[in-house]
């Protein structure tokens, strides 16, 4: 029997995580306690989610209403399940930079915390197994904003002579930068999972993802840039941005292609492993970009306001360098672009979000 455990596994990456391991005949044990309600309110509960898993995998597919701070509630399941387990997927994470700065033991807790106990666990009880760890180029900080950026009229973009003109790289600083609070705790949890990669021979990988999304994201203010702007441009909801005018430029990579990746290192690991993992120049767009875009899918005028002053350490321009990842696994491909990803993301929810707001 191989197991993959999966927590944070009723969110947005652990959900497609959870269908796809299943569906190549691995038994799923999903760990979530729906923490992403306490976070950002009744709209951005996974449960929806956690019962559509159930429904759809059945025995291949088990739910642990499950703490990751709890060391020995985690501890026990890895115990009990030992070396069948082949691989864990670490999605769960408290995700916000705002949320963060209100409640910052809460977010190291979870975010530091939770992944040491993992880590610990994965090294106790099934060492062979592979690691994978969904980090954030939040690790980075606000350095990006030290690039020489060029202002056009929808967007901000690199001078074109620049060394990142492709995308940023893994070579980029992690020190003497604005992380936000909630980038502090996941530089922790993800320089852990290198060094238990590196310290114990141990087979693990920080995916440096930027926004990440798709039809399944339970998209809130806070969190779930692509899906809340389109649940905002669905139902008339108002929506902010926040400085940049509007220009600041995202990649997006939809969870399906991230997902992929995740199979591809799971089939020939390597250690401690880096990896800038997104959209790159294959799927970017700016706010006012994809404002035009969701504006264009649903027939509507998208309700929004602009406030001038930007989020604490938020970046103007990303754009990631996925060529290490390439150079790695070269059968790995994009598929997605922006407009495929909002279009989904459009047909998937429009009916719920229609019933929700009645």
């Amino acid at each position: 029997m191989s197991i993959a455990i999966v927590t944070g596994s009723a969110g947005l990456i652990g959900s497609e995580a959870s269908r796809h391991f299943a569906s190549v005949g691995m038994d799923v044990v999903g760990v979530d306690n729906d923490m992403r309600k306490e976070f950002f309110g009744e709209e951005a509960s996974t449960r929806w989610q956690q019962s559509k898993l159930q429904s759809e995998l059945g025995e291949r597919y088990s739910h642990q209403s499950m703490d990751i701070r709890d060391r020995g509630a985690i501890d026990s399941l890895f115990s009990r399940m030992a070396d069948d387990i082949k691989l864990i997927v670490h999605t769960a994470a408290q995700p916000s930079h705002d949320w963060a700065a209100r409640d910052p033991h809460m977010d190291f807790s979870v975010n530091a915390n939770g992944t040491l106990n993992l880590l610990q666990a994965t090294r106790q009880f099934c060492p062979e197994a592979v690691f994978i760890f969904t980090s954030t180029n939040k690790v980075y900080g606000d350095t990006p904003n030290r690039l020489p950026l060029v202002e056009l009229e929808d967007r901000w973009e690199i001078d074109p002579s620049h060394t990142y003109v492709n995308g940023i790289r893994e070579d980029m600083s992690i020190d003497q930068t604005m992380h936000s609070l909630f980038g502090a705790s996941k530089v922790a949890a993800d320089v852990l999972v290198q060094e238990y990669g590196r310290y114990f021979d141990m087979k693990t990988a920080c995916f440096r993802g930027g926004c990440l999304t798709g039809p399944n994201h339970s998209g809130t203010q806070l969190h779930g840039f692509l899906a809340y702007l389109m649940k905002c441009a669905a139902t008339g909801m108002p929506y902010t941005v926040f400085g940049y005018q509007g220009k600041q430029v995202r990649d997006n990579i939809h969870s399906n292609d991230l997902i992929q990746a995740f199979d591809h290192f799971y089939r020939n690991p390597r250690s401690a492993e880096v990896y800038n993992i997104g959209g790159s120049r294959f799927s970017n767009c700016s706010m006012k970009e994809a404002i035009r875009m969701c504006e264009e899918i649903t027939g509507k005028q998208m309700n929004y306001e602009y406030k001038d002053d930007n989020r604490a350490g938020d970046h103007i321009w990303w754009v990631s360098d996925v060529s290490k990842f390439e150079s790695h696994y070269p059968n790995w491909k994009l598929q997605h672009n922006v407009q495929s990803i909002l279009q989904q993301i459009y047909d998937a929810n429009a009916e719920r979000w229609a019933a929700e707001n009645k």
